[in-house]
């Protein structure tokens, strides 16, 4: 019986992770293709398919306009296939291109004005940022935001935080010249700072003391693999006094959201550039099935609110990866309507289809090697 029911509990606890996983992919790919549809709508080009997944229809319709909507067989993303497109990634079908006539090209996405093809396509990662800033002000304005003040209740003996002269009772005012309002703010910027020299400037005893502080290497264990975080080695004040609850009106909640949106953006790039000198462990890099199980355990814990901010963390994700410059991506797409603007003219057909193909080759590395760090942190 305690064999059945291990095995119940684990088809419970995957059937969990599945359903999360799809419900989060399912809502951030809808909103980032129907971003790219409505716009293209708006532009007068004509849609032939909106399809979340790929691969073989399961279920579909067409609407009155001839767009087919449709659900596919493999749920890892989505596409809208535009008048003319070779495919979902909107490469150009030279043939089918020549042989339109007037009443298509009028349709057709390839031969629309560059400001629209480029609105088109930046659509679907503006999306994804407007559905992550829309949940997180949602959040701030029905719940607001509880805040510790950054006071010191103890230093740890021998960290950074002793060695740079922090005390009991000290409040944090700024750090390199940042206000810093709560413990977290503190926090954020610590953590991304190891090794790097701090000047942190205290209320103590009501006068401004500037400290030097450099926080400590340490490692640690996260859903997505090995961290590496700077670490003082403070405790924040535990006083209730120290402890308030904001509240947003509808603008500051809308603030509180376009922050909060821009924060998992710098932290990307503070990544990316720790990664190239080598302070951080590509190991972080994720992909689906990670995501797939941060998914289901966050939905286990039965909190609406933490699993829309996931939602949102992986919208502004998946738009940021989207406008990479690598062909393929929307990034890609936008980067040959630059080159377009700047030469007067389209790059060549021989020109795109090879940056497509040198695209292609990237995306799928990139997702061979997320998937094998995957697989390699659930081996761990």
């Amino acid at each position: 019986m305690e064999i059945l029911a291990a095995v119940g509990s684990s088809l419970s606890s995957l059937v969990l992770t599945a359903l999360a996983f799809f419900a989060v992919l399912g809502i951030v790919v809808f909103v980032h293709e129907f971003g790219h549809f409505i716009v293209g709508r708006l532009c007068g080009i004509g849609v032939t398919a909106f399809s979340i997944g790929f691969g073989p229809e399961l279920v579909g319709w067409t609407d009155r306009h001839g767009t087919r909507w449709k659900l596919s067989a493999i749920p890892l993303g989505g596409y809208v296939k535009f008048v003319g497109d070779m495919n979902g990634a909107s490469m150009p079908d030279p043939q089918t291109l020549s042989d339109m006539s007037a009443a298509e090209r009028a349709v057709s996405f390839h031969h629309q004005r560059l400001a629209k093809r480029a609105a088109t396509v930046a659509a679907g990662p503006i999306a994804n940022f407007l559905l992550a800033i829309a949940i997180f002000a949602g959040s701030a304005y029905v719940n607001g935001r509880t805040i510790m003040i950054p006071r010191i209740e103890e230093v740890n003996p021998g960290s950074a935080a002793e060695r740079a002269g922090f005390e009991p009772g000290d409040l944090v005012v700024a750090i390199n010249g940042h206000a810093i309002a709560s413990f977290s703010d503190m926090q954020r910027i610590v953590s991304a700072s190891a090794g790097e020299t701090l000047a942190v400037v205290v209320d103590r005893r009501d006068r401004q003391v500037t400290l030097t502080a450099v926080p400590d290497l340490k490692e640690q264990d996260t859903p997505f693999g090995k961290q590496r975080i700077g670490l003082l080695g403070l405790k924040g004040s535990q006083d209730k006094a120290d402890v308030r609850t904001l509240q947003y009106g509808l603008v500051g909640a809308l603030g509180v959201g376009a922050v909060e949106a821009w924060r998992p953006v710098q932290m990307t790039f503070d990544f990316l550039g720790k990664l190239v000198t080598g302070r951080e462990s590509p190991e972080q890099l994720s992909g689906p099935i990670r995501i797939a199980k941060v998914s289901g355990q966050i939905a286990s814990l039965g909190s609406i609110e933490m699993f829309l901010s996931w939602i949102g963390l992986i919208s502004v994700s998946i738009g940021l990866l989207n406008l990479f410059p690598i062909p393929l991506l929307d990034g890609g797409h936008l980067l040959f309507y630059a080159i377009e603007g700047a030469r007067g003219a389209p790059l060549s057909e021989r020109a795109q289809e090879i940056g497509f193909r040198i695209g292609l080759a990237i995306v799928v590395m990139l997702m061979l090697f997320a998937t094998y760090n995957d697989i390699f942190y659930f081996r761990t």
